[in-house]
């Protein structure tokens, strides 16, 4: 008889409590305008079995629930970066979570999604996502940060059903490179023995994963998918996302492709990309992921169509609902949880304090690499689990486009600042050199583009001083846009008054 370890019957008791959610859409509230998204589901005669909504404000997720009375809705955080051994020694951290926890209980959302990524690494900022470092020490700081979290999550939200939500930990897209000791199932195998969470498989991640770790040199795509899944931890997905995929703008800007100069057909430079159609390849991958015999924890099966358009997710959903609207089984009445107690934090022993040095010293390095600031050098750079080919392709095309233009061109956002300093011989390729030139501590909540204006005002202060009140004057009006634009008085989902 197997050995069913304390961790395990924990995940179990969890995911008891979580209804089949079927098929779905995850979505961002105001890209594509939500209201007019489901009008046009219905009308097609297509509703999504339930909704995954990424992180907004409290008033705007409050909104979302109000319209959709009696549907399911799930949650996409952001911004808890548990990849990072510092998180828990951020005095915001625990104020963050509480603060999720409170848009999952207005939601009354099962689990709560997050990416098992960053985009803040050692006061370093990043506008998309970075995947962990895949080495045994950094799986032992996820499963412990997991941890954290979830019993944040059971002290401060009851669910209607009296359950407190579930964490989900996706697998991240790779962009270009990957660095590690570990092949990404087994790291996911150590996180999951340490932590009572749930996981989300995206397919088209799974895609960059062939792509960008080299496999696709010396391997088929269907045997790299069935080798993958066999070492992964299949009983605890609990969600499968499918998005799309194409070149990043970036490199179609720059007319550039990557080329490996081996023999053989190399796939294309596809990054995870919401916006664009999804790849029949896809959809390959995923029949293969969905047969597999220990899937048995599914919950939800969802498009991720942020910022995709309305007549594309229609056409996309009603033919993604018809092939695989009976992949999971009937929508199950919720049970009702035990208010006796609730759920005991399981013991577990703290992580040394070595541990923890030499994974954030191993992250310093990381994102010096990454940023073009060191050469890939250390265990996790140098081993066969490590791909770098295309390393210089996200330092010298992708990062750049990721300053400048990504969630705002930076010439659109402070366009008298530019023009003059254009006028002095300042070209804005020297804010990208300025982003990384020191590490810079973090002070509240995350967001890229309030840290672009902040980081600009900065640079403008450095590189032209007579300027600076014209920059900071431009930022004033930015954040006020900003704040505006987030809190808006609701009508209708999507629609500001």
């Amino acid at each position: 008889m197997a050995i069913v370890s304390p961790v395990e019957k924990e995940f179990s008791r969890r995911l008891e409590q979580v209804p089949v959610h079927g098929v779905g859409l995850s979505v961002d509230v105001y890209s594509p305008h939500l209201t007019s998204l489901l009008g046009a589901l219905h009308q097609r005669h297509a509703p999504p079995a339930y909704l995954e909504v990424f992180r907004a404000a409290p008033a705007v997720l409050a909104a979302v629930r109000r319209q959709v009375r009696g549907s399911l809705l799930a949650y996409h955080g952001e911004g808890l970066w548990l990849t990072q051994p510092d998180t828990p020694d951020d005095p915001s951290f625990a104020q963050e979570v509480r603060e999720v926890a409170g848009h999952l209980q207005t939601l009354d959302s099962a689990w709560l999604n997050h990416e098992c990524a960053t985009k803040y690494i050692a006061g370093y900022s990043y506008g998309t996502y970075l995947p962990p470092l895949y080495t045994e020490s950094s799986a032992m700081v996820v499963a412990e940060n997991a941890m954290l979290i979830q019993d944040v999550l059971d002290r401060h939200c009851r669910l209607a059903n009296g359950a407190a939500p579930l964490l989900l930990l996706e697998l991240p897209p790779l962009t270009y490179f990957v660095a590690g000791t570990l092949g990404i199932p087994t790291f996911f195998r150590l996180v999951v023995q340490r932590a009572s969470c749930g996981l989300v498989l995206d397919v088209g991640h799974l895609w960059t994963v062939f792509r960008y770790s080299g496999a696709w040199r010396t391997t088929r795509l269907e045997k790299f998918v069935d080798d993958f899944i066999s070492q992964f931890p299949m009983d605890r997905i609990v969600e499968i996302h499918v998005a799309g995929l194409a070149i990043h703008e970036s490199s179609v800007a720059a007319r550039f492709q990557p080329v490996d100069r081996r023999e053989g057909d190399v796939p294309p430079a596809w990054t995870d990309a919401h916006a664009a159609p999804i790849q029949p390849v896809l959809f390959e991958m995923l029949e293969r992921v969905l047969s597999h015999p220990r899937l048995t924890g599914l919950r939800g099966l969802a498009l991720e169509v942020d910022t995709k358009s309305i007549p594309l997710i229609v056409d996309e959903f009603a033919e993604f609902s018809k092939r695989y609207g009976s992949a999971l089984p009937h929508m199950q009445k919720e049970s009702e949880v035990s208010q006796e107690g609730g759920y005991q934090p399981l013991p577990r022993a703290p992580l040394s304090e070595t541990i923890k040095h030499a994974l954030a010293a191993a992250y310093e390095r990381y994102a010096l690499v990454a940023a073009g600031r060191s050469e890939p050098e250390g265990p996790e750079w140098n081993l066969p689990t490590t791909c770098v080919d295309e390393l210089e392709t996200y330092r010298s095309i992708y990062l750049p486009y990721e300053i400048l233009s990504w969630g705002g061109q930076v010439d659109t956002m402070f366009p008298q600042s530019c023009r003059r300093l254009e006028e002095q011989g300042v070209p804005l390729s020297r804010f990208v050199s300025f982003w990384f030139q020191r590490p810079r501590a973090r002070s509240g909540p995350y967001d890229f583009f309030l840290v672009k204006i902040d980081r600009f005002v900065e640079f403008v202060l450095e590189e032209a001083p007579e300027l600076a009140a014209m920059a900071e004057q431009e930022a004033d009006e930015l954040r006020r846009a900003y704040d505006f634009a987030n809190e808006p008085p609701i009508q209708a989902v999507g629609e500001r008054t």
